[in-house]
């Protein structure tokens, strides 16, 4: 019979969702589960969206929309976006897309040929290397370990763009990790990102709405405003609305890059819904108090997440600053074993700790750190107390 195409080979499904299901099947078994493995904020978007969407269902046009989003959601995000000082952007800068997933594999057909450089930190958000491998792109991982509190370092970043890879993908505020760029840390990479004039940045800052502390969103344009000709940057409903399900992302970057996902999109989807686009605007420019809400409700499940991940003996957690994941070091466990079952690796102890305590996390290697695994405390708040008291329980019983 015919074969598939020879990327099918490299494509592989997305390892957080083979957890989630598997968790979703021992829940219909009977079994009680408490899931911290999918990043799904767990919270609706206000009443205004849904009055829109459903006003935009009355008023259906029944046409086709524009491939690069319509003029009203194009002016609602760069309104947005200029709350964080993301300003000077025009309709032409701007394109849309079906999720920031959909928007980020248009930008790298856009910009990668097979076998360019496409480089990016570790840890990684697992779709990072599924969409570089998808291209043949040839991934140049950036290690960022825990004892770096998983964040990348200027002399890092310098040593990576002297290889001239193509792309530069950026991830602030970080899944899976949690871990936010300061001020400071972010101009000390644009300095070094204006020396390699030959690389394209893509910054996917989708959670840049939930960051903690009072530090406060960067970006690289900010620091170096001449960055703008070749720096794009992503964004979501999912996250900040709680509407991952609606599948609405965006780019603002050059010209150049918004009309060449514009056309990806001519090609791939034609437009995002009118529906859709309805509920978008009145996201991005209705009332903000659920995502200011939801912000303030994450901080302090974050807190209650490092407390408990501190007062286990070995491991360690830097402290994350946004989004809504931690990712302890795990490896303590490494070689010791729990009711008989030996932990050798993070994807071991992931088994052990949803089979004997109903507990389902992620194992770091799905994310390009396998001393680690990611916490996603989006569960409803009843559950997190009772879920992070069976990890405590899982590591003390370990032999």
């Amino acid at each position: 019979m015919p074969q598939l195409a020879k990327r099918m080979g490299r494509a592989k499904p997305s390892a957080i969702m083979v957890v989630a299901e598997k968790a979703k099947q021992l829940k219909a078994e009977g079994r009680d589960i408490i899931s911290f493995s999918i990043g799904v904020p767990n919270f609706l978007p206000g009443e205004h969206v849904y009055a829109a969407a459903r006003n935009a269902l009355e008023h259906d046009s029944g046409q086709y929309g524009s491939n690069r989003g319509s003029n009203e959601l194009l002016d609602a995000f760069l309104k947005h976006i200029e709350q964080v000082g993301l300003t000077g952007y025009t309709r032409a800068n701007c394109a849309t897309g079906i999720g920031a997933k959909h928007v980020l594999y248009n930008l790298c057909e856009a910009l990668l040929d097979e076998g360019d450089g496409f480089a990016f930190a570790t840890p990684y958000w697992t779709s990072y290397v599924d969409i570089g491998e998808i291209l043949n792109a040839d991934i140049q991982l950036l290690p960022c370990p825990a004892e770096q509190n998983y964040k990348l370092t200027p002399a890092q970043l310098d040593a990576a763009l002297a290889r001239k890879p193509k792309v530069f993908l950026f991830n602030n505020p970080s899944n899976p990790t949690g871990m936010v760029y300061t001020k400071d840390e972010i101009s000390a990479l644009a300095d070094v990102i204006v020396k390699h004039p030959d690389t394209w940045v893509i910054t996917d800052d989708i959670y840049n709405r939930m960051v903690f502390d009072g530090i406060g969103y960067h970006n690289f344009v900010h620091a170096r405003p001449e960055l703008r000709d070749r720096v794009v940057f992503m964004d979501s409903l999912s996250k900040t609305y709680g509407m991952p399900g609606w599948r609405a992302g965006f780019m603002v970057g050059p010209e150049v890059v918004a009309k060449a996902v514009a056309t990806m999109n001519s090609n791939h989807i034609t437009n995002i819904p009118e529906i859709v686009t309805a509920a978008a605007v009145a996201a991005l420019s209705g009332p903000q108090d659920v995502p200011t809400a939801r912000c303030v409700e994450f901080q302090a499940k974050r807190d209650q997440v490092v407390a408990a991940l501190k007062a286990i003996p070995g491991v360690t957690c830097p402290v994350p600053q946004g989004a809504f994941y931690a990712f302890p070091d795990i490896s303590v466990a490494f070689g010791k074993s729990h009711n008989g079952k030996v932990i050798g690796n993070d994807v071991d102890l992931c088994n052990a700790l949803l089979e004997a305590k109903g507990v389902a996390c992620v194992p770091g290697s799905a994310f390009g750190e396998p001393r680690g695994l990611r916490i996603s405390y989006t569960c409803p708040t009843p559950q997190l107390a009772p879920g992070l008291q069976r990890i405590q329980e899982f590591f003390a019983e370990l032999q």
